[in-house]
């Protein structure tokens, strides 16, 4: 059996996983963001403690698990390059636009994986919803393999999400350099979840259009179709 005719498990472990580390690498660092200013914590320090505790768990966790696919690098990359951007610059304002600056950084990310192997979106969406879509036999490998359009659902994706992080990356830098800084972590996430329910209604939208969840749509018919064999072709030549 070839790595296509692997078809990974499909269940609800891969989405409760990543559901679990969005929790963690947003949730937590702003619950510990607010406890250590209430225990009187200067604003720098408790920015940069809220950068070094995910980031180690991250690393922690590559290092048990022995596995790094392209998703958990990206995760770590970003986590790992805002601890950096951390101890650049003394200033409470520059830190707290790390933020906008990253998201830009994974907007970038985005768009540029639309030539990669898989293009993040891919990455991001199939331990979500490979269950429900396409013909129940097939893997999303034999469907990038086989289907064009499969392919280009992804890259236009991408593109989106690169564009929405973009626009949401400039108004994180406003908001760091105009807003009083103990609202900044707040409304940071208030305006992660709004980009991100934006950005997931559209691409919903364009996968039911492109009939992405739908197993008997047009979008798989190729996957019908018997390959010519051998001797067929040879004739026909």
């Amino acid at each position: 059996m070839n790595a296509l005719e692997q078809k990974p498990k499909r269940g609800l472990g891969g989405s409760a996983g990543m559901a679990l580390r969005i929790v963690a690498n947003i949730g937590v660092p702003l619950a510990l963001y607010y406890g250590l200013r209430a225990m009187g914590v200067g604003v720098y320090l408790a920015q940069i403690i809220c950068t070094v505790v995910p980031a180690a768990l991250t690393v922690r966790g590559l290092i048990r698990d022995r596995h790094a696919d392209g998703l958990s690098i990206y995760m770590t990359t970003m986590l790992l390059l805002s601890l950096v951007i951390s101890f650049i610059s003394g200033s409470v304002r520059f830190l707290l636009a790390r933020e906008g600056w990253l998201t830009g950084v994974t907007g970038l990310w985005f768009i540029a994986s639309i030539w990669a192997n898989r293009p993040l979106a891919y990455l991001y969406s199939r331990p979500l919803i490979e269950r429900i879509t396409g013909p129940s036999e097939y893997s999303w490998d034999e469907l990038w393999e086989r289907l064009p359009k499969f392919r280009r659902i992804w890259k236009v994706t991408s593109a989106a999400w690169g564009v929405g992080l973009l626009a949401d990356s400039v108004l994180r830098v406003l908001m760091a350099y105009r807003l009083p800084v103990d609202e900044v972590p707040a409304l940071g996430t208030a305006l992660y979840v709004a980009t991100s329910s934006t950005l997931i209604v559209i691409a919903n939208v364009y996968y039911f259009a492109t009939g992405l969840f739908n197993r008997r749509s047009a979008l798989y018919a190729p996957l019908t179709v018997p390959k010519p064999s051998g001797d067929v072709v040879a004739e026909t030549v």
